[in-house]
């Protein structure tokens, strides 16, 4: 077994190249994502007695990269962006996250005996990513303190629900006969942000390396102090504040790759997190975590479609709109491209880019509201 730090870092970053390297050579890990097979392969390690289940290592991971990480994916987010998504672009967004919002309250309500006492997390973890993303899902683990073994469970069901809800959108607007089908996109069009997080486009220079360095270990300290002067505020909550002020500078704006550098974090994070799963541990939660999952994306479906229906939106913006809620960006354009909605590609990467900035401090709220209820 290895223990070792630095052998713990090779074989964590070893296990995230193989796992990019499958998702960009194969359409099936494409499927799967890098981001799980990350969590599967850091599983088998632990599991097959290669790496610690208990590391100081993946404590380095989850309690200083990942804030590294927050800050550079969140330097890409442009909240001006947001006006060009347009009154009803944002409308539907919007009953999106009052959806998500509703369907986390009513799987805590329904399913926090059988998850335990972990329950008010995935309340805002499962709130932050159905509104943000999968940045949101693990700064709020990290600041929360989520058992490993119950992370890996939810990132699992996570990847399994969202899978399904976007063929299920891929459906509706012709279940619903309210899809007007427009001109296929030509053309590759600007690089979004769930792009960026692979590709940066660019090569990176020492110039950006180092500048993104000192920002990031800056906003890390800044948060702390902040975090210490005014207690009652977290410290991931003033991270991603300074982190979204930073973004939104001419000089911070102009260095490149921090999306990349981000991303690799996070992946890295996860492979850790999943070497801390074990299988048993993790398979106990399973059937919980993924009705915790389904329960709350079927509720955000049902006041998205419902009332946006009753509002009279139409159902290309519906379906767009609720990608960019539950898959982020990405399955925003997906669902956008696959049929055919050109004018809503633009409004729907830039409403998953606003979920990005609030998810964090939705994701809060609703976690600490939950552990009221729970009496901690």
């Amino acid at each position: 077994m290895i223990q070792d730090p630095f052998g713990i870092f090779l074989a964590l970053a070893a296990a995230v190249f193989l796992a990019v390297w499958l998702e960009r050579s194969y359409r099936f890990f494409r499927t799967m994502s890098a981001a799980l097979m990350c969590l599967v392969f850091g599983m088998i390690l632990s599991n097959s007695g290669l790496l610690p289940g208990d590391a100081e290592a993946y404590y380095q991971l989850g309690n200083i990269w990942v804030n590294a990480a927050i800050v550079l994916v969140l330097l890409n987010v442009d909240l001006r962006t947001v006006l060009d998504a347009g009154k009803t672009m944002l409308g539907a967004f919007g009953l999106g996250a009052l959806g998500t919002m509703l369907g986390t309250t009513l799987s805590f309500a329904l399913l926090s005996d059988a998850v335990g006492p972990e329950a008010w997390k995935l309340t805002g973890q499962f709130t932050g990513t159905y509104i943000g993303g999968g940045a949101n899902f693990y700064a709020l683990a990290s600041a929360f303190g989520t058992d490993p073994n119950i992370m890996s469970g939810a990132v699992a069901a996570d990847v399994i629900v969202t899978g399904c809800w976007l063929a299920t959108c891929l459906v509706i607007p012709a279940l619903l006969r309210g899809g007007k089908t427009l001109d296929p996109i030509r053309g590759k069009g600007p690089m979004t942000l769930e792009q960026r997080l692979k590709e940066s486009g660019e090569s990176l220079r020492m110039l950006d390396f180092f500048g993104l360095s000192a920002i990031t270990l800056g906003a890390m300290v800044a948060a702390r102090l902040l975090a210490a002067a005014v207690p009652w505020i977290p410290a991931v909550l003033w991270l991603t504040t300074i982190a979204l002020i930073l973004g939104h500078t001419p000089p911070v704006r102009k260095l490149r790759g921090a999306p990349v550098l981000g991303n690799s974090l996070l992946y890295l994070f996860l492979a850790g997190n999943g070497a801390q799963s074990l299988v048993s541990e993790m398979l106990a939660y399973g059937p919980s975590l993924f009705l915790f999952a389904l329960v709350t994306v079927a509720t955000h479906g049902i006041v998205i479609f419902g009332l946006g229906l009753l509002l009279k939106f139409d159902a290309g913006t519906l379906v767009v709109a609720s990608q960019a809620n539950i898959g982020g960006a990405a399955s925003a354009v997906a669902i956008s491209t696959a049929r055919g909605y050109g004018d809503k590609l633009l409004p729907g990467i830039a409403v998953a880019l606003a979920g990005y900035a609030v998810g964090n401090y939705l994701g809060f709220g609703m976690g600490t509201m939950a552990r009221a209820l729970l009496g901690g």
